[in-house]
């Protein structure tokens, strides 16, 4: 083998140069940590996923160009439409992800990719002292999911006016920040924001894991099962989600937008 192929994969958009990008590569053997976050940093992407065949489905692991991540939605959501484009698995087939989260699954239908993931529903925390100031907010009501802090506002211009200190964000004991607020725009039921420069993403454009949180919280919020979400980063996507008690399914969209051939350092597995 000359070398891996890898894809481009915006997710969470069914329009190219939108939502939230992913490299995608199916390895044909095992490959060192250290070599997928070299991988991964040449990349520079929010996530690079990293599929291997496994006897029941695929394994794949996520990095961001510092640090490999216990879950992510966008690259798994890219991951499962790179499978069904290049027919790795028949358009009724489930896909099957054994990760560091567990497993985890994705079927299509009428173009629609939904994932089933583990819910992380936000509690009450008392905020880092560089939580509100690194977000440039006086007050706000706090809370913490299982990997991030949580932060709810009532107002959403104030959500999109966020300019956040990412260096003081970066020094914060969580992987990320979410904040969010009530939708003031139509096709959408709530907003977000995520901030993560301690894993090097300074905003993410969109980001499936946090709506493991938001998805118990603007259900519960707002009395209903099935809402959708979007992120208000410059490139923006929309989030389909359902409440299902201990999981939460995520739906969105995808488009390839590039395919290339790694030709140097395709061999290397140190």
């Amino acid at each position: 083998m000359s070398g891996h192929e890898l894809h481009l994969i915006d997710a969470f958009t069914d329009v190219a140069f939108a939502g939230n990008p992913a490299a995608v590569i199916l390895l044909d053997g095992p490959r060192s940590d250290r070599w997928m976050q070299q991988l991964a940093r040449e990349m520079n992407q929010a996530e690079t996923a990293f599929l291997t065949r496994a006897q029941d489905g695929f394994g794949l692991r996520w990095f961001t160009p510092a640090v490999e991540v216990d879950l992510c939605g966008h690259a798994t959501l890219a991951s499962a439409h790179y499978l069904w484009q290049q027919q790795l698995l028949h358009a009724g087939e489930t896909a099957r992800f054994q990760t560091r989260s567990g497993l985890l699954t994705a079927t299509l239908q009428d173009g629609w990719i939904t994932l089933d993931f583990p819910a992380t529903p936000p509690v009450s925390s008392t905020p880092p002292a560089a939580l509100l100031p690194g977000l440039g907010l006086s007050s706000a009501t706090v809370l913490r999911s299982k990997f991030d802090y949580f932060v709810v506002l009532e107002d959403p211009a104030t959500l999109r006016r966020l300019a956040p200190d990412f260096n003081r964000l970066a020094g914060l004991d969580m992987r990320g920040v979410i904040v969010t607020a009530p939708s003031d725009q139509s096709g959408a039921d709530f907003l977000s924001r995520f901030f993560a420069p301690a894993v090097g993403v300074n905003e993410d454009p969109v980001t499936g894991s946090a709506h493991c949180a938001l998805a118990p919280y603007w259900c519960a919020r707002l009395g209903r099962k099935q809402l959708l979400g979007y992120q208000i980063s410059p490139r923006g996507g929309t989030v389909r989600v359902e409440d299902a008690g201990e999981r939460v399914y995520l739906s969105g969209k995808a488009v390839t937008v590039l395919k290339a051939q790694l030709v140097n350092g395709a061999e290397s597995s140190t």
